[in-house]
């Protein structure tokens, strides 16, 4: 099954023929990836108690996911497979590269609590943030990156696994869905949008 999802319909949630597109269907005609519009903003609170916004990271490739520190088998199944990813990319993480994951249990994840996550995982913090806010701020997040999220009464998080990808000018270009997608595929789209901003 093919996890990169391109188009407006992964934002809504309301359309699923994209899943029967080839990759070169759900490419530009020139090869590019798509371009699906700009990414929805945000503002919220890192590990380290400082407010980073979409727009400070204006300039570089940015790719988004959401995570719960807690969570015991799926998120760090995903957040492992996008820190395997920092060696192959090398001085382009934090440079060119960031990574953003947005808690979906903002209230059991604090930014010391998102530290220690951030550290058992082995990430680079100059290319990485761990977000957090109010559980008002996440909602408005999450439901505008198009991510279903509901906690169960034992405390576990049932929610949407989407990663974004958003080029260096703030504009959403493509969407993986699950943890199952092709790392390759996502490195290839990585590279391939800090090369689009080396030429602009």
């Amino acid at each position: 099954m093919w996890n990169r999802w391109s188009g407006s319909s992964l934002i809504a949630l309301a359309v699923v023929s994209w899943l029967a597109l080839s990759p070169s269907q759900a490419l530009g005609e020139s090869g590019d990836l798509p371009k699906i519009g700009p990414a929805p903003a945000f503002s919220l609170t890192t590990q380290a108690g400082a407010r980073l916004s979409l727009q400070d990271l204006r300039g570089k490739v940015v790719a988004v996911t959401f995570i719960y520190a807690s969570c015991a088998d799926t998120c760090p199944l995903l957040t492992a497979k996008l820190a395997g990813l920092q060696a192959r990319l090398g001085t382009a993480v934090g440079t060119k590269v960031f990574f953003v994951a947005i808690t979906v249990d903002p209230e059991r994840d604090t930014p010391e609590v998102l530290t220690r996550y951030a550290q058992a995982h082995g990430v680079n913090l100059a290319g990485w943030a761990f977000l957090t806010g109010t559980p008002a701020e996440i909602q408005q997040v999450a439901r505008h990156y198009g991510i279903y999220a509901k906690k169960r009464p034992r405390g576990a998080v049932d929610h949407t696994f989407l990663t974004s990808l958003i080029d260096h000018r703030g504009t959403l270009r493509v969407q993986y869905l699950g943890v199952r997608f092709d790392a390759e595929e996502l490195l290839h789209d990585l590279q391939a949008l800090v090369q689009e901003e080396a030429q602009s």
